[in-house]
């Protein structure tokens, strides 16, 4: 069986990543974005000009997206070197009529312009953009200064003028200024194209982000106005497709109507067409300029697979393998810390095929490489079979790593038949025969034997594992899905059988192989490891009141694996049926005995199953610090379904995963994987037999990284900022920690 984070699955959920939101898609792969994004937050225009916003206040942009055109000026400004003798800012406001807010000589410093722009109040009205160019046309650039120094107009609007603009944004731009078109809301974006200057191209820009607006007004600029580009930059160009909404008008049918006729008192009756009113989205395919620099990664830091991301020009982290993580370059960090003969047992039959054999001995190579230090109390020795069984690494042979690895590439593959029953009896019997320099001690260490394969064996395995068990020798199996039935038939235990789902996550189970030799005999759960665990069990008919009750007796015993209180664990219940609701809270329990006596008051609900809602009410009704989640402390949600109802369940648990929640969905009974990542168990009864793994990979997940920003502390729609090892909330209207209290 294989247990796996739902974050697992959404490498190839997501085959493009888009930078902006939904109104402006840039096309670009991971690499790009990331020196995209580096580039924007290091860009602004130092030089002597004189920019002028041009707000649109009008009813069709409302009061909500007003605020929004406010702080993306606001932010904007934080590229710019405002300065007397630099870059000086204006603003006026339209909507029936242009209003002057404040001249460029208004103010003369970033966080007195900053600080206006906030206090800019709404006007409403119209939206007359033309009338507000021709007062541009009139007045210039109040406050601004001589011809000689450049003048850029940058216009915030969604497009909808309800008078002409052509005319007066072609004179606009004959007399020298440079025209930026910033579309918000949902923009018409035919209108602003006709705004901006050209090539348009470079000249619109969506407000809804910020820092990539940023970086398109500075690339545009970069070449003619401001110096902003710095070695090992360059503006490049990237597809785009930007969208808007239209409302059309649609048939829906044609329905009775009366209609009247030429002669008097007389009506008709008659089919009359109905039609009702859509909003559709309409896609602009475009090309946006952006400026990308080249970054740390690029000379490849990080070693032994480990992947790279950059922090700035100048600084990155690695991303490491399991087994890695020991330095910032990815050094070996797991220990195989543990006295036991290691012996492990390769398949070299023709049914593992060549690739097969090659791909085991590089997962041994790098398995030892990430576990094996100088000092490591290990005796480890490797065995080949086929037809027949060979032991050219004897258990004990090698003391030093280098010399293991030697031997290990000097291993040949041979075909034949697969037998793995016969290949498991001579290792019992002559696996581990001491050297003959300690052939008088006696040696006791606990002997361990893995077992790595991909083809199913052509004789028996059961009698034979048994065999090998009965002696002592603790068995665990590697292989892939194909052969899991052959695995646990080996093991006879869950718990010591390792499946994976493909070649290179095959790599990915080097610390769970790590911690079966050395730790398979001590008690599963994660006594002091700080988690919010939120269980979701599956209360429908579909599940049925007695295998319900086996359900709910499966996190009862579960919980027996966790402390419980404030400081390390804390446990919340949902129950779901078409509708979820929380049985309890995170932080409603601090000792186990209440938490468990509380399980038992879980109902069962007996109407039909949506997995979806579950998550739905999780995500903004569990997981939140009003309910009691904690900043900075790793979360994971476990669903205990039957597989019902599971339809529309990807989208809300992507929407969890977003906020750094892992979902693992253990469905009992013989379905179809769908979208959801699952551990299928053929019958309830099953639930037992795997709730040691489970409540093992859930304490797994405890140890990762998290981000202490995800899930959102702030409350009211505040914005959690990054510090190190802390963070805080920019709030807006309201005050506290985590904007919990409104601004008197």
């Amino acid at each position: 069986m294989n247990l796996l984070p739902f974050q697992s699955l959404c490498a190839f959920l997501l085959p493009q990543v888009w930078l902006a939101l939904s109104m402006q898609e840039i096309h670009a792969d991971q690499e790009t974005i990331a020196k995209i994004s580096a580039a924007g937050q290091l860009m602004w225009c130092s030089a002597s000009v004189d920019i002028l916003f041009l707000l649109d206040g009008s009813y069709s942009v409302g009061r909500g997206s007003f605020e929004r055109s406010k702080h993306f000026a606001g932010k904007l400004c934080d590229a710019l070197d405002i300065h007397p003798g630099r870059v000086r800012v204006g603003m006026v406001q339209f909507s029936s009529a242009p209003h002057l807010e404040f001249s460029l000589d208004s103010y003369l410093t970033k966080q007195e312009v900053k600080e206006r722009i906030k206090r800019t109040a709404f006007r409403g009205g119209s939206t007359e953009t033309g009338r507000a160019l021709k007062y541009i046309l009139s007045k210039g650039f109040p406050g601004g200064r001589n011809l000689t120094v450049p003048k850029i107009l940058i216009i915030i609007s969604d497009g909808k003028s309800q008078g002409s603009t052509a005319m007066p944004a072609m004179q606009v731009k004959e007399r020298g200024t440079t025209v930026f078109a910033a579309g918000i809301k949902f923009p018409r974006w035919e209108e602003l194209h006709a705004l901006a200057s050209e090539p348009t191209e470079q000249h619109v820009l969506f407000a809804g982000d910020v820092s990539d607006a940023a970086n398109g007004l500075c690339s545009a600029l970069s070449s003619s106005i401001c110096s902003v580009t710095t070695p090992g930059c360059k503006v490049e160009s990237f597809p785009c497709e930007r969208r808007t909404l239209e409302t059309e008008k649609e048939l829906a049918g044609s329905y009775v109507c009366w209609k009247g006729s030429k002669q008097q008192n007389v009506v008709h009756a008659s089919l009359c067409p109905f039609y009702r009113l859509r909003r559709v989205s309409i896609k602009h395919p475009s090309r946006c300029f952006r400026t990308t620099c080249t970054d740390p990664c690029d000379s490849q830091p990080c070693q032994n697979g480990g992947t790279c991301v950059p922090e700035g020009l100048d600084k990155y982290h690695c991303l490491c393998p399991v087994g890695y993580g020991g330095g910032i370059h990815c050094a070996p960090k797991l220990s195989l810390d543990c006295a036991v003969d290691l012996l492990f047992l390769m398949d070299s039959s023709a049914g593992v095929t060549l690739e097969g054999f090659l791909r085991y001995k590089a997962f041994l190579k790098r398995f030892l490489q990430a576990v094996m230090g100088w000092d490591s109390p290990a005796n480890v020795g490797v065995a080949q079979y086929d037809t027949n069984v060979r032991i050219p690494i004897e258990v004990g042979q090698h003391k030093d790593v280098f010399g293991l690895m030697k031997s290990i590439d000097a291993l040949n593959f041979s075909g034949g038949g697969t037998l793995t029953g016969r290949a498991l009896r001579y290792i019992a019997q002559h696996g581990f025969r001491s050297t003959p320099v300690f052939a008088d001690v006696l040696d006791d260490l606990p002997r361990v034997v893995v077992l790595l394969t991909d083809s199913k064996s052509q004789d028996p395995v059961a009698e034979a594992a048994k065999y090998v068990r009965d002696r002592g020798l603790l068995l665990i199996s590697v292989g892939s899905s194909f052969v899991r039935a052959d695995l646990a038939e080996v093991t006879g235990n869950p718990k010591q059988t390792i499946v994976y789902s493909d070649p290179q996550d095959l790599f990915n189970r080097i610390p769970e192989l790590q911690r079966r030799i050395c730790s398979v005999n001590n008690p599963a759960g994660c006594q002091v490891q700080s988690l919010d665990l939120v269980y979701a069990v599956d209360a429908s008919a579909g599940v049925g009141l007695v295998n319900f009750l086996q359900l709910r007796d499966f996190v009862r015993s579960s919980s027996w694996h966790f402390t419980i209180n404030w400081d390390v664990t804390q446990i919340a219940l949902a129950a779901y049926g078409s509708r979820a609701y929380t049985v309890f809270a995170l932080d409603t329990h601090t000792n186990n005995s209440a938490l468990l006596q509380a399980i038992n008051q879980m109902p069962f609900l007996g109407d039909v199953a949506s997995a979806s809602s579950a998550l739905l009410h999780i995500n903004t009704d569990v997981m939140t610090v009003q309910k009691g989640a904690r900043p900075g402390v790793s979360k994971v949600v476990v669903v205990l379904t039957n597989g019902g109802g599971m339809e529309d369940a990807a989208a809300p648990a992507q929407q969890l995963r977003d906020n750094g929640v892992v979902v693992f969905v253990v469905v009992i009974g013989d379905t179809e994987r769908d979208t959801l990542l699952r551990v299928c168990m053929y019958s309830y009864e099953d639930l037992q037999h795997y709730q040691d793994l489970i409540t093992e990979r859930i304490c797994e997940e405890a140890k990762s990284p998290v981000n202490l920003c995800k899930p959102n502390p702030c409350m009211n729609q505040g914005v959690c900022i990054l510090r190190p090892g802390s963070y805080w909330c920019e709030c807006h209207g309201w005050e506290g920690l985590h904007c919990e209290s409104r601004v008197p």
